[in-house]
């Protein structure tokens, strides 16, 4: 359809292994029927531009696209962060890192993760009668308690953190690219910018590491054999469940199992967005084949595209950052810059959500907590305020606006102060007070720079944000005041929350390693 179609339509703001035996969960049918089931999918490095819904140039994503043709897709929805731990943090507690504790990543080495005082969105449909899996990258901590079998999920099956902060003896395709693990008696001597080279990757099956490296050419096939034996076994036990799904693509390195042919570059991205699209169908037709009826789908990503990765990045489509891209750096991914936080997302549920409908809402990855909780007739957490709202109107179809006119953008990771809210969007206007800091494809990183008076822009007629308000001009004055003052509330709000901290401490002694006495703590599943 094309970015003009996409800027008039903008500016219309228009198993086996479960930590508890099965029988646990056979119990009385008395919740069946009564409350829907939740499947939430979280693509990791996905950018805005790559979902063939979205108008990609490249159509690599068929399933997906036909999910949209089935529900609803949103052309302005927004990642939470601009990183992997803050945005998963605020998809679970539905509150923004400043009240969560959780402002940038957490490390192999760790001692924490997401503060223990924090209720996820597991926990809360335990307590509602919901049966509770996870799988995928979870990186909100590793050790101990921090697990995610101790915050709210009866099965997890995944790795604890980024597939790229561990070697395996199947690197993939990374920019630069990263060795395989040592094979010898002592530590590796390849120590590449960027590759972890010494510990390997552990994937972990509930409290146990079950293969360390995991093999990457073999794991999506894992993850959607793990998916729908949770989903199959779910449905036939009685109890509503919830299965969190995220996703290692597209996080490079790229594990392409069937190589595209040459040339390399956008092919090899393009044919991991197509193994990615394959598991999503896999998950998609599980559902449609046992709980289509009672099941809401929820597709969205964690964050924009790794610019520094080059070609193995996805794409922005249409939200370039030009002011920032001009003066060097990257717009994207770690960034406020749309490009960074606006997401692809999708909703489906037959019978519920409209068919082949498109969304203008302003709407964000914070609304997932307190809509699931609203469906699920469960309680949110007393005691503590949080970031999003229900939009269950929006999502069948009986308000289009949404029901939020403003959003708060943290730093994640470029120029500023962890967690900041240094970027207001308010309606159409998106004012930035710190700008710089990532870096580009091309190494450079764009000088930071502090906005005393802030760039604003319309996004309505620049979503490429390329010129902003002229600060002199009436329209700048008229809106100033405004972001001033939303963004002066929502600081003072966050002052008088119950907010948390979260502990950043590391300690190489909690490494997850099945054996320390083998280079590269080596085990193997039997």
């Amino acid at each position: 359809m094309g970015w003009l179609f996409l800027k008039v339509l903008l500016a219309g703001v228009s198993f086996s292994g479960f930590l508890y035996p099965l029988v646990d969960f056979c119990i009385s049918g008395k919740t069946r029927g009564r409350k829907p089931n939740f499947v939430i999918i979280l693509a990791d490095d996905m950018g805005w531009g790559d979902l063939g819904a979205n108008w990609a140039e490249t159509k690599d994503t068929a399933n997906l696209d036909k999910m949209a043709s089935e529900g609803m897709r949103f052309v302005d929805f927004h990642a939470a962060a601009s990183t992997c731990s803050p945005s998963r943090a605020s998809l679970l507690t539905g509150r923004l890192g400043l009240r969560n504790g959780v402002t940038h990543n957490f490390a192999v080495t760790s001692v924490g993760g997401l503060p223990l005082n924090e209720t996820t969105l597991a926990e809360v449909l335990q307590q509602a009668g919901y049966i509770t899996g996870m799988i995928g990258k979870w990186h909100l901590g590793h050790h101990g308690l921090y697990h995610p079998n101790f915050r709210g999920f009866d099965y997890y099956f995944g790795i604890p953190y980024s597939h790229d902060m561990g070697c395996t003896d199947t690197p993939g395709y990374n920019h630069p690219p990263c060795p395989a693990c040592p094979q010898g008696d002592g530590p590796s001597s390849n120590l590449e910018r960027d590759c972890y080279t010494d510990v390997a990757l552990p994937l972990y099956e509930n409290l146990n590491i079950v293969e360390q490296p995991v093999n990457l050419s073999s794991l999506a096939q894992k993850y959607a054999e793990k998916a729908t034996q949770f989903i199959q076994q779910a449905s036939t036990g009685g109890r509503p469940f919830l299965l969190y799904v995220a996703l290692a693509h597209m996080h490079v390195p790229l594990p392409v199992t069937q190589l595209p042919a040459a040339p390399r570059g956008r092919r090899l991205y393009g044919a991991g967005l197509r193994e990615m699209d394959g598991l999503v169908g896999q998950i998609k037709d599980k559902v449609d084949h046992t709980a289509k009826d009672n099941t809401f789908l929820w597709f969205t990503g964690d964050n924009g595209p790794w610019a520094e990765k080059c070609e193995l990045a996805g794409s922005v489509g249409a939200f370039t950052g030009v002011w920032q891209a001009r003066r060097g750096g990257s717009p994207a991914k770690q960034t406020t810059w749309e490009g960074g936080h606006r997401v692809p997302a999708l909703a489906y549920w037959p019978g519920r959500v409209p068919v082949n409908v498109t969304s203008t809402a302003l709407l964000s990855v914070l609304d997932i907590f307190p809509t699931v909780v609203a469906l699920a007739q469960a309680s949110l957490p007393q005691g503590r305020r949080f970031d999003g709202v229900d939009v269950s109107e929006v999502l069948f179809g009986r308000s289009q606006p949404g029901h939020r006119v403003n959003r708060f953008h943290p730093n994640s990771g470029a120029a500023g102060e962890f967690g900041a809210l240094q970027t207001v969007r308010l309606e159409r206007y998106k004012a930035f007070y710190v700008t710089g800091g990532a870096r580009a494809c091309d190494g450079s990183i764009g000088p930071e720079l502090q906005h005393k008076l802030p760039l604003i822009f319309n996004l309505e007629d620049d979503i490429a944000e390329a010129v902003p308000l002229e600060r002199g001009g009436a329209e700048y004055q008229a809106v100033l005041p405004k972001v001033r003052k939303v963004l002066a509330d929502v600081l003072q709000d966050i002052a008088n929350d119950n907010i948390s901290s979260a502990d950043y401490t590391q300690d190489p002694s909690v490494t997850p390693c099945c054996n320390p006495y083998q280079i590269a703590c080596r085990c193997q599943a039997p």
